[in-house]
């Protein structure tokens, strides 16, 4: 694990994504179609991603997670029906990159919690997940996340 932590301050991030609810074990197909509807939905209306998909995570409860799947945009767009504009807040924000299984990735955000609490911030109970590949071009060692936890 690469345990460099960077501290940003962040402009707000215009998104498509779509909000809903799912088990932890959902996940991969709860994602896996919600960037197929909102990838099918830019192409509809001839516009480009701007940055890697990401997943926000509001709560950690593993049985109901309260997540939002989404892509950056390069401006506000409107949505359509479970499709929505929104955004990711400007705000301060800790990060790092995690290399390995989806499985493993209790320790880095552990990692995380114990740097946030040392270094005087408080974390606002969003974290996002930016992931730079996927589970079907590359083996699980070497899937790329970064973890970013909006920090006070």
């Amino acid at each position: 694990m690469n345990n460099s932590i960077e501290v940003k301050k962040e402009l707000a991030q215009p998104v498509l994504s779509i909000r809903t609810g799912a088990k932890v074990q959902n996940l991969p197909l709860v994602i896996g179609e919600s960037y197929g509807k909102i990838m099918q939905y830019m192409d509809k209306i001839g516009q480009q991603l701007t940055g890697v998909p990401f997943v926000a995570y509001y709560n950690m409860d593993m049985e109901d997670l309260d997540i939002e799947i989404g892509f950056p945009v390069a401006e506000p767009l409107e949505g359509s029906a479970e499709i929505r504009s929104s955004e990711i807040p400007a705000g301060t924000y800790v990060s790092m990159m995690y290399k390995g299984a989806y499985s493993g990735m209790e320790k880095p955000y552990a990692y995380m919690a114990e740097w946030i609490e040392k270094n005087g911030y408080k974390a606002s109970g969003i974290a996002y997940e930016y992931y730079y590949n996927s589970p079907q071009e590359v083996p699980e060692s070497e899937l790329l996340t970064r973890i970013v936890i909006l920090v006070e």
